[in-house]
């Protein structure tokens, strides 16, 4: 077999290349250390090692590594060059890890195995690791015979080599594959069979095949099963065979390799009928049935297998076991070491064959010329790069090895070699004559004239090959004798257009008004031309535009969008992705809508909305009224929301709109908030408090929206006059006096006014005077001057005496508790408000001396009277259910009790109406003098009764009844009576009248 020619060039390369790093020991080790192998089979053997960088002061490299076999004696052999393993061994090493693989095991292979490292400072060898090599053999054990001539047997499959696992074997009868699988069987047995074994998977390494019974059998064994021999050269291939049989009719070698074609199989051709082996293949034979075929000057195409073949009258060995392979190498010259110059190499050479035989000399030859002869195969010389060695078998110099030589000049051809499209396969092939054949590497060289390394390999492919390939390229061969670089090849790959890159400038921000400028750039081979679109729906229409550039000498906010370009030539169209074009611009005059737009009611929910095209996009403020800078702003945001909107947010309203670029404002818009009247009151002006006969606005106060309808009441009772919040009385009376309030009332709702009470107010009218006791007043006693007046306020009252200077008195009464003469005379009372004065004059005489009898008929009349006054008020108490006093009148001073008439036609401007039905009369006992009686008699104004009284009324005036007695304390009575308010009048109308 030939030695692999990967293993040598790396073993080589091991001797200049520092591996492990960073180690501080040596270290060798292998795993497993012991190997059983079966004969035939392939063995591998695989060791790790390190070693220190540093050694004795020095870089430590290795120079060299190698396997060999350990014996007592002599230098280490490395096993690669050793002949008795030529073409069976391999050794290779990676990262660190080196493996021997030795192939077609022989027992004699069996031996101790060790790794060696050389470095440029040291030598270290592992341990050895043992290898058993073993053979198959068939064990045959008999137990009975049957009858006639077979045997009943056991056979067992045996190798020295324990397995892990278990194998399936395949079983030979008589040369023939059996079916048995297993590694024992036991059957019935003929004489004329024979048996063997082998492991599955190692087919070509069987068991000798053994008889079953006896020592004669059909068989056929091979001396050798493998065999090498130099090209050129004779080798002879023997085997043994044993026939059952004596009379042996034909036999003869064959190859299957060698068979003509179409030819039955089970029919293989004699040899010697083969053209190629004509005149170089002879057969002998021994009488101990041993043949041996010879064939002469060895072709390479004479590597096969060879077999051999017999028939006797009833049988044919045809066999399923392997022969003898014969494997034919040439000679060749290997590079041991190499140390190339500029235009020389120093080197040693090695003529090797992977069966070279012993004891032969060798001739080497340059340029083909015979140099020398040496009796090794090693040979040392310096060598120029053009020069050509080789080297030959002493005695077979006509079948020298081919010449080793550095590599001539590079040629490099291109396919295809008409133009080259983009994506098309393309194929760059690097050739030069070099033996060891050369190493190639492909380099490109750029516009810059820098060189960059490609690939290695004769050929540079380029799958699809793109417009980015385009340029110079070279290649470089290269051997261990030397290298060459070859010229320069261009390379001009056509393409359709790329979009490379589309880029607009500026890159940065784009404004409005400001220049921009698109560009759209494509490889292509040759040069495209260029369309711009502006993407729009389905229907993108071409630009003006025909050139690499679309300019924009003054961009407006309709530019933007999306923009893409197309390149053509004539290879193809191809259209580039969008670009977007995005112009800032300030905001437009913003707009204001509002919803919802028409009704707005109080207490909805109202959004002002603000917009305006702006980019980037606006910021917006709000204001209420026109924009002021110092006042804040209601709010920010492109909606005013009024969740429960109020009257009070009525009014005008604004946003503006803001980015970076400018602020704009909006035109005003108008909220108008609608709701129900709100909470209202009545004003009177000039006041509530006002003087008969002057004028008086009434104003409902109280807001709407829309406006309100009024409604006037006064005292609950509506009024006639219409629907405004304003009413004039031009000339107030007393008919006007009471409580007011108006209803407002809208779409939404209507509420009601507080009230007001209008208070008419005059004047005093001229006071009513008085003198209790009315007759003569006797000196000592005591007397009481009343004075009453009607007016609104009520009057202040002051008594004058005729000739004092001053007044003599303040209040409603005047009391003069002990009279005297100088009392008599004339007084006066004068009653005063705010509004005026008004003065009533009496008359006192004091007499001395008092006559103390009165007329029994005159007290009988009094007390009837008042009876029947009394009589009369009570009947009428039952004919009213209303107070007989109005709400809002005064009392008068000192609890008197007044009742007023009507104002006459006159001062009401009106028809005078029915007078009142009732009167009141106020009744009092006083304890005074023993038995005076006096009446006092004033007019007074009469109130409103019902008409139905009207008759009686008529004939009752103010009537002041004091009955008096005599007692011990007649002094103090008189004084209380004229303090206590409660003393008894009777109003009535007409003249006054003194009841007798």
């Amino acid at each position: 077999m030939r030695l692999n020619a990967a293993a040598g060039v790396l073993v080589v390369f091991l001797l200049s290349v520092q591996v492990v790093q960073g180690q501080d020991v040596w270290r060798v080790n292998c795993s497993p250390t012991e190997i059983c192998a079966v004969k035939g089979s392939t063995v591998a053997i695989r060791c790790s090692f390190t070693y220190p960088s540093r050694w004795k002061g020095s870089v430590n490299t290795v120079k060299k590594t190698f396997w060999f076999v350990e014996k007592k004696d002599g230098e280490p052999v490395d096993l690669t060059t050793a002949s008795e393993y030529a073409g069976r061994v391999e050794d290779r090493c990676e990262n660190s890890i080196c493996t021997l693989r030795i192939g077609n095991l022989r027992e004699r292979d069996s031996a101790q195995y060790k790794f060696r490292i050389i470095t440029n400072q040291d030598v270290y060898a592992s341990g050895p690791v043992t290898l058993s090599v073993t053979g198959l053999q068939v064990k045959v054990t008999k137990t009975h015979y049957c009858s006639g001539s077979c045997i009943y047997a056991d056979l067992e499959c045996l190798s020295s080599c324990p397995r892990a696992s278990r194998p399936s074997y395949i079983w030979y009868k008589n040369g023939l594959k059996s079916t048995e699988t297993t590694k024992t069987f036991n059957y019935y047995f003929y004489p004329e069979e024979s048996f063997a074994c082998a492991v599955k998977g190692y087919e070509n390494s069987p068991s000798p095949s053994v008889c079953v019974n006896g020592q004669y059998c059909n068989t056929v064994a091979y001396s050798e099963r493998s065999i090498c021999a130099p090209k050129g050269s004779s080798v002879d291939i023997s085997c043994t065979y044993s026939s059952y049989e004596n009379n042996v009719q034909s036999k003869f070698w064959f190859s299957p390799e060698r068979s003509h074609q179409g030819q039955n199989p089970s029919q293989p051709e004699y040899l010697s009928e083969d053209s190629q082996y004509a005149g170089r293949v002879q057969t002998t034979e021994t009488w101990r049935r041993r043949s041996t075929l010879r064939i002469s000057d060895l072709r390479d195409s004479d590597s096969a297998q060879y077999l051999f073949t017999f028939k006797t009258p009833s049988f044919e060995w045809r066999s399923d076991l392997p022969g003898t392979t014969l494997t034919v190498t040439a000679l060749q010259v290997q590079v041991i070491t190499a140390t190339v110059q500029q235009s020389d190499t120093s080197a040693e050479l090695k003529c090797h064959s992977s069966c070279s035989p012993a004891g032969v000399s060798y001739v080497w030859f340059k340029n083909g010329e015979k140099i020398l002869t040496t009796e090794t195969s090693y040979y040392k010389g310096l060598f120029h790069h053009a020069d050509r060695i080789s080297c030959a078998l002493e005695g077979h110099e006509d079948f020298p090895s081919p010449a080793v030589h550095a590599p001539k000049l590079p040629s490099v051809s291109v396919r295809p070699s008409a133009e080259i499209e983009e994506g098309s396969s393309v194929t760059l092939t690097c050739s030069s004559d070099a033996n060891p054949a050369a190493t190639y590497t492909w380099y490109k060289e750029n516009s810059n004239a820098d060189v960059l390394l490609l690939s290695e390999g004769p050929q540079l492919v380029f799958r699809s090959i793109q417009s980015s390939d385009s340029g110079q390229y070279f290649c470089r061969a290269e051997n261990r004798l030397g290298r060459r670089t070859s010229a320069n090849t261009f390379i001009d790959v056509k393409s359709a257009p790329k979009i490379t890159s589309l880029s607009v400038s500026p890159s940065a921000e784009i404004k409005e008004g400001s220049s921009v400028t698109l560009t759209c750039s494509s490889d292509a081979n040759p040069a495209a031309n260029y369309t711009w679109y502006k993407r729009n729906g389905n229907a993108d229409l071409p630009l003006l535009s025909k050139e690499a550039q679309l300019v924009f000498s003054s961009i407006q906010s309709s530019d933007s969008g999306q923009y893409y370009c197309s390149a053509e030539n004539k290879l193809g169209k191809r259209i580039s992705n969008y670009i977007s074009i995005d112009v800032k611009y300030a905001p437009r005059v913003p707009s204001v809508s509002v919803s919802p737009s028409d009704d707005i009611k109080e207490d909805s929910s109202v959004t002002l909305t603000c917009s305006s095209d702006a980019n980037p996009a606006a910021k917006y403020t709000w204001y209420k009224g026109r924009r002021n800078l110092d006042l804040p702003p209601l709010s920010e945001g492109p909606q005013l929301v009024f969740s429960s909107i109020n009257s009070s947010d009525s009014g005008q309203y604004c946003c503006t709109a803001a980015n970076k670029l400018g602020t704009k404002e909006s035109k005003d818009i108008s909220i108008d908030v609608h709701y129900a009247p709100k909470t209202s009151s009545v004003s009177a002006s000039p006041s509530a408090e006002i003087e008969i006969g002057k004028s008086l606005q009434l104003t409902c106060k109280g807001g709407a929206n829309p406006a309100a309808n009024y409604t006037w009441y006064k005292d609950n009772q509506t009024l006639p006059w219409g629907s405004n919040d304003i009413h004039q009385l031009a000339s107030i009376s007393l008919e006007d006096k009471g409580n007011y309030h108006c209803a407002s009332k809208n779409k939404y709702g209507q509420i009601k006014s507080t009230s007001v009470h209008i208070d008419v107010q005059y004047a005093p009218k001229p006071p009513s005077v008085s003198v209790s006791p009315s007759a003569e007043i006797e000196e000592g006693s005591s007397v009481t001057l009343t004075c009453s007046s009607d007016a609104n306020p009520a009057a202040n009252y002051t008594w004058y005496k005729e000739d004092g200077d001053s007044p003599k008195a303040s209040g409603q009464i005047y009391n003069i508790t002990v009279v005297r003469a100088e009392h008599s005379g004339s007084y006066s009372c004068g009653a005063q408000n705010k509004l005026g004065r008004s003065n009533s004059p009496l008359h006192l005489t004091v007499v001395a001396g008092v006559m103390k009898s009165v007329a029994a008929g005159s007290i009988t009349a009094v007390i009837m009277g008042i009876i029947f006054l009394i009589a009369f008020l009570l009947i009428r108490r039952k004919r009213s259910s209303k107070p007989t006093t109005e709400a809002g009148e005064r009392p008068d001073n000192d609890a008197q009790v007044r009742m007023y008439d009507r104002p006459s036609a006159a001062v009401r401007g009106a028809t005078p109406e029915p007078e009142a039905e009732v009167c009141y009369a106020s009744v009092r006992f006083i304890q005074n003098q023993e038995e005076a009686l006096y009446s006092n008699i004033k007019p007074a104004h009469l109130r409103r009764h019902k008409k139905d009284e009207k008759d009686m009324e008529e004939d009752v005036d103010h009537s002041t009844v004091t009955l008096k007695s005599h007692s011990a304390t007649a002094e103090s009575e008189r004084h209380e009576a004229a303090e206590d308010p409660s003393a008894l009048y009777s109003v009535v109308n007409k003249k006054p009248r003194v009841l007798k």
